[in-house]
């Protein structure tokens, strides 16, 4: 019981005091704004998520065992509460007089509880998603080296920008937040998915519905894939078709690989760009 009432209590002070740092680089004009622009996408988000999300817990596991990381998941809920009591009285205004999104959807789920319990359980998800940025910056770096696949720059997809949005307090602008963090870091694994499937497995699943569910994040499916009772010589055909000149192995049916093939067409065949 020691060591968790201590370890509680150290993670919610450490990350309140982490907390108010960010708040106090709010207020020192430009160059604080130029600091928290940095902090809000990747690399340096990574960091950001590592001190906030990680860190707190490891550090209550290694030091504590099974009542530390106790300890540190009470730490964080308290700090979560502080904070989201503080900034809404901050912010009491606007809560008591523009609508926000917790009370609206607790209206139309019809129950508070409800609405609460369902959030709270995606927070289950946090490891998956940790898994998947690891993946990002350890796995995909070497597929770029190794199969000549495009390099990407993660502050363009993995960035949050919420807490800038007007009447965004409190509750909403955390969970808010976490949703930013959590579009961001699934769309860049599945653009490098899009890559992976269609240089490695061009070939249509056998399930048609199963083509017609995954066609949103395989556009390839339906512009180019082999169907699935077609032949190995079609697939190799396909292969050299798309990859045997390109200058990155992106996948097929993205606007760039799109420019590049126009652009090859027009010096092989120079009468093509005055057509066109």
């Amino acid at each position: 019981m020691y060591m968790f009432l201590i370890t509680a209590i150290a993670i919610a002070t450490y990350l309140l005091v982490l907390t108010a740092a960010l708040h106090i680089l709010a207020r020192l004009g430009p160059s604080g704004g130029r600091i928290l622009d940095a902090l809000s996408k990747a690399p340096a988000l990574d960091g950001v998520i590592v001190a906030y999300q990680i860190l707190p817990l490891a550090a209550g596991a290694i030091l504590g065992g099974w009542a530390g990381l106790a300890g540190a998941l009470a730490g964080c809920l308290i700090a979560y509460f502080v904070w989201v009591i503080a900034h809404e009285y901050h912010h009491r205004e606007i809560i008591r007089n523009r609508p926000r999104i917790v009370t609206t959807l607790n209206r139309i789920v019809g129950s508070s509880f409800r609405q609460q319990t369902a959030l709270w359980t995606t927070t289950l998800a946090f490891p998956a998603f940790w898994l998947i940025r690891l993946a990002e910056i350890v796995v995909y770096p070497v597929l770029v080296w190794g199969i000549n696949l495009p390099p990407y720059k993660s502050g363009d997809w993995v960035a949050i920008s919420r807490h800038k949005f007007e009447g965004l307090v409190g509750h909403d602008r955390l969970w808010c937040l976490y949703c930013d963090w959590m579009t961001g870091v699934y769309s860049l694994g599945a653009e490098m998915l899009r890559n992976l499937e269609s240089f490695w497995c061009p070939i249509k699943f056998q399930s048609g519905s199963k083509c017609a569910n995954c066609k949103l994040d395989f556009p390839d499916i339906e512009k180019g894939w082999i169907p699935h009772d077609g032949s190995m010589e079609d697939v190799v055909g396909l292969l050299e078709k798309k990859y045997g000149n390109a200058e990155s192995n992106r996948w097929f049916g993205h606007e760039d690989r799109k420019e590049n093939e126009k652009a090859v067409r027009e010096l092989a065949n120079p009468k093509e760009k005055v057509i066109s």
